[in-house]
């Protein structure tokens, strides 16, 4: 989860206490499902361009790298943002729910940027880069809100939201789902209206929490530490893995899915099931936060990074099996690839030095980000030679390294708890 500079803006972890998430549930009934749907609303801008690729891509004759080159935009404007807003201290300084709706707003309106100023891919480019940056004022300050309001429960509430975020970035997708004649300018506008509204209801029905509690001062050091330390290099390097496979497989879907049509299932709804097999991922997030409270998450995170990994090598056969095979793997695929990623910033948060943990995790996410982009760009690179289903082949690289770094965290935590 995005921390940053100067002051770690990401949440800390209250000190544990009686108060449980179902019981300030009770007292403030409103509070969680409101949250849920603000960071549902807000990351619905992460793919939006990706659901209308097509369309950019018509409008303006650009070529299939224009997939990779906005994507990875996205990610350099969030990686930018989680570190400037860090450095400044911004949800320090004001309220994080006055900055969840300020960066709500702003993010929506670069978004609607693609709609009403760009003219081609420079500016495609940097509208993208801009929602990527406001993104980081969205997802990670989301987080802060929600860890000001639980104490013991908030495992489980921040579990929801990264559903949420899930759910979110596949959104995009569902809307363009609903008329393949549908013009790419409603997508963009039905996203910035959700975006904006999500901000208002989080400013106006979530006050501060009361263990809203500041981030810690961030200390240059954790990147040594990061890698001196045994068992956060464990999880560090897992997640790493990780986030090799993720937003690529999420950025290509879409891809995957249309070659798949183009074989043999013309009828087959791309923008439809790129949202389910996108947004499916929320319940492996769910899930693996209820079941890693009684297996730990070092188990959870091994076994969904190694399911995924299988994914990966079986693409090239499952993409020759019949629909009904072809999109039960997708949807699997989908609950494991995610499912997995609270359980690494849980690993991150356990295995950091106290008074590390906001520094530690906004240099481990950052990096994260960072192999994003170089994922996506590589894969973009190999599918000018290669079929898309041979390329996502390549992409268990990712999860067997992190698998190699993750086996002595894991083996060691199951002597520990058996």
């Amino acid at each position: 989860m995005p921390s940053g500079a100067g002051r770690c803006f990401n949440y800390q972890i209250p000190s544990a206490g009686c108060e449980s998430v179902f019981s300030v549930a009770k007292k403030h009934s409103w509070i969680l499902p409101v949250i849920i749907f603000s960071q549902f609303a807000g990351t619905s801008l992460w793919f939006a361009s990706n659901a209308i690729l097509g369309d950019l891509q018509r409008q303006w004759n650009l070529g299939d790298a224009s997939l990779s080159h906005m994507t990875s935009s996205v990610q350099f404007g969030f990686i930018a943002g989680t570190l400037l807003f860090a450095f400044f201290a911004i949800a320090d300084r004001y309220s994080p729910r006055k900055v969840y709706f300020g960066c709500s707003l702003l993010g929506a309106i670069a978004n609607l940027g693609l709609y009403l100023l760009a003219d081609g891919l420079t500016t495609l480019l940097i509208f993208r880069f801009m929602t990527g940056f406001f993104l980081a004022g969205i997802y990670p300050v989301g987080m802060k809100i929600a860890a000001g309001w639980y104490r013991q429960g908030l495992g489980l509430a921040l579990g929801w939201l990264v559903g949420a975020l899930v759910v979110g970035t596949a959104f995009p997708h569902l809307i363009k789902s609903l008329n393949r004649s549908l013009p790419w300018e409603t997508v963009i506008l039905s996203v910035s209206i959700i975006s904006a509204a999500g901000g208002c209801l989080m400013w106006l029905l979530v006050p501060d929490g009361p263990y809203l509690v500041k981030g810690t001062k961030f200390n240059s050091n954790a990147f040594a530490i990061i890698f001196r330390s045994k068992d956060l290099r464990s999880a560090s390097f897992g997640y790493f893995g990780h986030m090799w496979e993720l937003y690529t497989v999420w950025a290509f879907i879409p891809l995957l899915l249309g070659r798949y049509a183009q074989t043999s299932h013309p009828a087959l709804n791309v923008s439809g099931w790129s949202f389910i097999v996108i947004a499916v991922g929320s319940l492996g997030c769910i899930f693996g936060g209820l079941v890693s409270k009684k297996i730990g998450s070092a188990t959870v995170a091994f076994f969904q990074l190694l399911s995924s990994g299988i994914c990966c090598l079986l693409t090239p056969l499952m993409f020759h099996a019949p629909p009904a095979v072809f999109l039960g793997f997708l949807i699997f695929w989908g609950i494991v690839v995610v499912g997995d990623s609270p359980q690494f910033s849980a690993l991150t948060a356990q295995t950091a030095p106290r008074d590390l943990v906001g520094s530690a995790l906004t240099i481990v996410t950052s990096i994260g980000f960072s192999i994003t982009i170089a994922s996506i760009q590589f894969t973009n690179f190999l599918t000018e030679w290669l079929n898309i289903q041979i390329v996502l082949l390549f992409l268990v690289s990712g999860p067997i390294v992190g698998l190699i770094y993750l086996w002595p965290l894991f083996r060691d935590l199951r002597k520990r708890h058996p």
